[in-house]
């Protein structure tokens, strides 16, 4: 079972449940990580079994970043807020260099994160 970490800013959190509701079969059978708020709203508005770690102000993304570093994250969505993003929300830098130095598929975008979800429901077929 693959793991899928799931971090949105605030104003991509509605857009995280409409991809999520939209790919809901795709998500289920995997291990879903998020930060607190983001898996909140996937529990509460879908039901997604999500385990919840720290919100990304509190370090969410930092205990997401230790993860993928030991190995247990296979691919990472982070839809977000490019332009107008809060100081006090997660910073995607630290982010993306520990996916590139682990060779972790990580999706900033809707487009991407469609391709990502699709590349791990092929790979385990």
């Amino acid at each position: 079972m693959s793991t899928i970490a799931l971090i949105a800013h605030d104003r991509c959190k509605a857009q995280m449940v409409s991809f999520a509701r939209e790919h809901l079969s795709a998500l289920s059978p995997h291990h879903l990580i998020a930060t607190r708020t983001t898996g909140g709203l996937l529990r509460s508005e879908l039901g997604l079994d999500v385990q919840q770690l720290l919100s990304g102000p509190q370090g969410g993304d930092i205990q997401i970043g230790a993860l993928i570093a030991e190995g247990r994250v296979d691919a990472v969505i982070f839809l977000r807020d490019v332009l107008t993003a809060q100081p006090h929300e997660p910073d995607i830098s630290a982010l993306l260099r520990i996916c590139d130095v682990h060779n972790v598929p990580v999706a900033t975008n809707l487009a991407t994160a469609r391709w990502v979800l699709s590349g791990l429901l092929h790979q385990n077929t």
